[in-house]
């Protein structure tokens, strides 16, 4: 008996700030996607190519496209308060974001530290409604004020 094959449903977009990281989640899971992600088979769940097709697409571009599928952004962009056009993205379109900061979040493994370290909030936010954008550590989450004031 041949095993069935399920359609998978996205719930993880990962920046292509976060590519090396995003490569790695998404040979394991099936919901997470990122720039470029041409699909595949995933624990017998077939993962659709990302909508988001280039690494290179512009934060004002693909922000609308995945806050729109309902899917919650992990990137490394924690200056993105900093910057109206993509701040008003998020706002804009109902985007939900969890942005990994500081030193910790240099590389591919660093990156993964963090994420494993808050994974269970990390999950719990992708089913909130949006928009929000979450900085992450090794050691917590810190909301991030969406008025564009820096704390």
């Amino acid at each position: 008996m041949t095993p069935r094959i399920r359609h998978a449903e996205v719930r993880f977009y990962c920046d292509a700030d976060v590519l090396g990281m995003a490569k790695v989640l998404a040979r394991l899971r099936s919901d997470v996607t990122f720039p470029g992600d041409p699909g595949g088979l995933i624990h017998r769940r077939h993962r659709d190519a990302c909508p988001v097709t280039s690494p290179a697409a512009l934060d004002t571009d693909w922000i609308p496209v995945v806050a729109t599928s309902g899917w919650l952004i992990i990137t490394r962009d924690s200056r993105i308060q900093e910057r109206p056009a993509e701040l008003a993205a998020v706002k804009e379109h109902g985007a939900k974001m969890v942005a990994l900061t500081g030193k910790e979040a240099l590389n591919t493994w660093l990156q993964l530290e963090i994420f494993f370290s808050q994974w269970r909030h990390i999950e719990r936010l992708a089913n909130q409604a949006g928009p929000f954008i979450w900085a992450a550590t090794r050691s917590g989450l810190r909301r991030v004020p969406l008025e564009g004031q820096r704390r």
